[in-house]
């Protein structure tokens, strides 16, 4: 059985998708290619089971998509596996049509031709996971997040063309023009027995330079566990996919760091765990990393929580040569924090950039803007303590984005109740412009955005961004970072006419 794990063309003036191993979806002017850490694990799988598989990210790769279209009647798959999220799911039930449309005959590779069959992975067809059969001929959608062991349960079933009480929980398909399933999912498989990521298959090097976060490359992402240990957020699209935590041992994850430094010479680790493990998981972690001498070979970076951690913690993992924290501050509004569960008190944002940054670490910040329940002077509130953490050095770098409800988050089953939802046509969920309603005008929240950027351009900023500059990794990753912020200004330079 042939697999083709794939990233079809998105079609869009608006820049480029960062669909892949994201929780927010995005046009960029600038790219920022993630790599995609469990469609890769479900490509290695596959291939160690034995299936034939093709990794294809035509967004990566820079494929158009007649050649996708050509390289599916090339190589004739029997399956095309592909993530999707809010703001293309439309996109993707025309591309699934277009698959399904081709004639078996400019597919045959045996006596008669097949269509391959089209698999759906996700968190939005995991909170709405009915839709897409109602919309698109897709023949499967696996819901959440350990979607890669999902996937080699389903080719094994297929392959041996077992019966459907075979296939794993959390699996819908069709079955005489019926949408059925096999329950909820379930998140009980043990991530440590996982194999270690083919990145020769899922071409590592497509996202190993165009990515904001790393100074030195190449860089490349790793998960020590899925996701988060708090979970709760309640924007965050993938608490559907991952309402349990779960993670690899320390020991798993320092070996697969090593195979990094030595096989493939990465520069830069970014795990992209939900919140890393903290407590004496994080211990051993850093202590392995320094005893191994990994420390002196890579910089690592990682998301973590405001609150998780003592100075002592901070202290070890400069030690162990952790560079990048990416610290969620959302809002500097305590009506905020509390009503998305962010389970954090405005003081300690403060605290923890001033800890992280004594310690020597250097934390990223993301905020988000338009919640219906703020107004300007509550924004405004949000934009001043982001300024006031970047002039003052307390942050490093940051994102400023327009908060967007997805379907199966808290925000957004609040937002449709309460008749705050301005469309739920899901082309409009990309962050160009605001989805729910607040008293603060359009173009205000816009320019709230762009004051976050703008930052970048203050004075203060600027000299102290210049005094930091040590070497010559330090200079290219500034002109990088730069050129990514002039970016920025433009994605969210512009409303939509009809708002």
């Amino acid at each position: 059985m042939k697999i083709l794990i794939s990233y079809p063309p998105l079609r869009s003036q608006k820049g480029y998708p960062t669909l892949g191993q994201n929780r927010q979806f995005q046009y960029f002017r600038e790219p920022t290619y993630i790599y995609p850490v469990v469609p890769a694990q479900a490509a290695t799988l596959l291939k160690q089971a034995g299936f034939e598989v093709i990794w294809l990210d035509c967004i990566a790769g820079n494929i158009s998509y007649d050649q996708f279209i050509q390289a599916i009647q090339r190589e004739k798959p029997d399956l095309i596996a592909f993530e999707s999220k809010t703001s293309v799911i439309k996109q993707h039930w025309k591309i699934i049509d277009d698959i399904k449309g081709l004639s078996p005959l400019e597919l045959r590779n045996g006596p008669k031709g097949t269509v391959p069959k089209v698999v759906l992975f996700g968190d939005h067809v995991t909170a709405l996971p009915e839709e897409s059969f109602q919309n698109s001929q897709v023949d499967f959608v696996l819901t959440g997040g350990d979607y890669d062991f999902l996937l080699l349960n389903l080719c094994n079933v297929l392959k041996d063309s077992g019966p459907t009480s075979d296939l794993e929980p959390g699996i819908y398909y069709r079955d005489n023009g019926q949408i059925k399933n096999t329950g909820s999912f379930r998140l009980d498989h043990d991530l440590n027995l996982l194999p270690f990521i083919d990145r020769d298959l899922t071409e590592w090097k497509f996202y190993a330079y165009r990515n904001g976060n790393y100074k030195r490359m190449p860089g490349t992402y790793i998960m020590s566990g899925r996701d988060c240990w708090w979970g709760k957020c309640g924007f965050c699209s993938w608490t559907t996919l991952y309402p349990k935590f779960r993670v690899r041992t320390p020991e798993k994850v320092l070996e697969e760091v090593g195979i990094l430094i030595e096989k493939y010479k990465i520069r830069e680790i970014m795990d992209d765990t939900g919140t890393f493990p903290t407590g004496d998981w994080l211990r051993s972690f850093c202590n392995g990393i320094i005893r191994r001498q990994y420390n002196k070979k890579v910089y690592l970076d990682c998301n973590m929580r405001f609150g998780a951690l003592a100075y002592e913690d901070f202290l070890l993992m400069k030690k162990a040569n952790f560079r990048l924290l990416l610290f969620g501050l959302e809002s500097a509004n305590q009506k905020t924090l509390n009503r998305v569960n962010k389970n954090l008190i405005v003081e300690r944002i403060i605290e923890d950039c001033r800890l992280a940054t004594r310690a020597g670490l250097f934390p990223h910040i993301t905020i988000m803007f338009g919640y219906p329940w703020e107004d300007y002077a509550d924004a405004l509130r949000t934009l001043e303590l982001g300024k006031w953490l970047l002039k003052k050095g307390y942050a490093y770098t940051m994102q400023a984005t327009m908060c967007i409800p997805y379907p199966g988050t808290a925000l957004f089953n609040e937002c449709k109740e309460g008749g705050l939802l301005r469309t739920m046509d899901w082309d409009d969920y990309d962050m160009k412009y605001p989805v729910m309603e607040t008293s603060i005008p359009d173009k205000k929240i816009m320019e709230l955005v762009q004051g976050m950027y703008g930052v970048s351009f203050n004075p203060e900023f600027l000299l102290r961004k210049l005094f930091s500059l040590k070497d010559i990794d330090d200079f290219k990753y500034a002109l990088r970072a730069a050129k990514k912020v002039i970016g920025h200004l433009f994605d969210f330079g512009s409303l939509k006419t009809s708002h």
